[in-house]
């Protein structure tokens, strides 16, 4: 009888949105709360961080257990398993581009003896979608399924500034939100200049020594539908290592390869590797490390 009423109050919360579904709202926010720990949760940790019954959760914790979503570690706590991250993988246009991205970036990362990693955007942040190890087993990587600050990261900017106008406003305030404390009043302007350049390329403001280089992958219609990036790592034991120009007219050619390998718009625009004045100057964190 109290999980009904509880769930006639929830309905009732949610009167002023169309198509309300509270079943399903509540088995989207246990698969969240779940993501976000760093630890197996019991089902009263998982009432207590979503501010519910364990009454209202134990139906809906059974089900998500028996599709296969979440997975009993021990007598009492639970955690999410792979299938989301496997199912991301297998919807069509993410195939497609990890499918082709996979050999380009293995044959870059070992032309560079440097990591890369591809990212796309999502509600104010981005997600590391696929990495390539350093060959050398030395260097600067992130991990895949990683989430990285937007506005101060070169990937980024790059994936802001290759977009429609309305676009690029919406995913500009989506990410204040999530960080109001980079706002940048000139990111208009820093983001016409990556435009113009077709690439990012900034030091970092946190890791000594390390330097990011962006390109964007391109749709038909020439928008930044992910972004590759190098974090370029010194090794001062390697006198004969890559350069800096020289990564990034190699992780150039490798974006414009993969662009038209997904049917992307490859512009004369992502073929200029002399930066504009003043974009040398500016710093960022790397992919927010």
């Amino acid at each position: 009888m109290k999980d009904d009423t509880n769930e006639n109050a929830t309905v009732a919360e949610a009167e002023g949105r169309s198509y309300a579904a509270p079943a399903l709202e509540k088995g989207l926010d246990i698969l969240e709360t779940l993501c976000r720990s760093e630890q197996p949760l019991s089902q009263k940790d998982i009432a207590q961080r979503l501010g519910r019954s364990v009454s209202e959760i134990y139906r809906m914790v059974a089900c998500l257990v028996s599709r296969d979503y979440v997975t009993l570690v021990d007598e009492n706590t639970y955690a999410i398993t792979t299938k989301l991250f496997e199912l991301s993988h297998v919807n069509p246009p993410t195939y497609r581009l990890l499918f082709e991205a996979t050999p380009i970036m293995q044959r870059l990362s070992g032309e560079l003896d440097q990591s890369c990693h591809l990212t796309v955007y999502g509600q104010g942040k981005q997600v590391v979608l696929f990495k390539v190890d350093t060959p050398s087993g030395m260097g600067f990587a992130v991990r895949a399924g990683a989430e990285l600050d937007v506005l101060i990261s070169a990937s980024g900017r790059v994936l802001l500034a290759f977009q429609d106008d309305e676009t690029r406003k919406l995913r500009i305030e989506e990410s204040l939100r999530r960080r109001p404390e980079q706002a940048d009043p000139q990111i208009d302007q820093v983001l016409a200049t990556i435009k113009s350049a077709g690439y990012e390329s900034i030091p970092s403001v946190q890791v000594r020594g390390l330097y990011a280089v962006s390109f964007p992958i391109l749709d038909a219609q020439g928008r930044a539908i992910a972004a590759l990036t190098v974090p370029y790592a010194e090794r001062l034991d390697q006198v004969q290592r890559k350069s800096i120009p020289e990564v990034t007219e190699a992780l150039g050619k490798a974006a414009r390869m993969l662009s038209r390998r997904i049917g992307g718009m490859v512009s004369a625009s992502g073929l200029n590797l002399a930066k504009p004045e003043g974009v040398q100057r500016r710093t960022a964190r790397v992919d927010g490390r």
